[in-house]
């Protein structure tokens, strides 16, 4: 195999084009609850064709690196946010959509307490925590109608550290 991604720590810049990277910034928006916690407001912009939101609990298996990058799928009716249950790291896979079909991957690592948020139709890896448990919420698109476009590389790819 001869094909690798390099990760890379995410940033809001590097992730824009494919979604929405959530963390707390250096001050609130607004202090609430008789002082004693600070509101980071409205931080993602959720987007759904149709159905409704609605969250979900995903149990994902820790990966090792490097990984087989074999696959990535894509979302057309909704956005889809990550949020991880613990204060670990986890592995995030992207790639540019060229003419319906993903461009070259990039592979991104968070921080603890990091959370992205997959814009409509971002094509990406599956879940990959890094260390279990691999506990995490997830806000996606509930509603009737196919979700979920998969689309499997003629030749994996390898994801190892920079």
């Amino acid at each position: 195999m001869n094909r690798q991604i390099v990760i890379e720590p995410i940033s809001s810049h590097t992730f824009a084009p494919f979604g929405d990277l959530i963390e707390v910034s250096d001050t609130p928006d607004k202090i609430i609850n008789q002082g004693q916690c600070g509101r980071y407001h409205d931080l993602a912009a959720l987007d759904f064709a149709d159905g409704r939101a609605g969250i979900s609990l995903f149990d994902a298996n820790p990966r090792d690196l490097p990984c087989r990058l074999e696959m990535v799928e894509r979302h057309p009716e909704g956005s889809q946010a990550f949020i991880p249950m613990t204060h670990q790291p986890f592995l995030v896979i992207v790639a540019p959509d060229q003419g319906g079909v993903p461009g070259q991957p990039q592979a991104f690592v968070t921080e603890p307490g990091q959370v992205v948020n997959y814009h409509r139709n971002t094509w990406h890896g599956v879940l990959t925590p890094l260390h279990g448990p691999g506990l995490f919420a997830v806000i996606d698109r509930i509603g009737d109608g196919t979700n979920l476009e998969e689309y499997w590389f003629e030749e994996p790819y390898e994801v190892i550290k920079a």
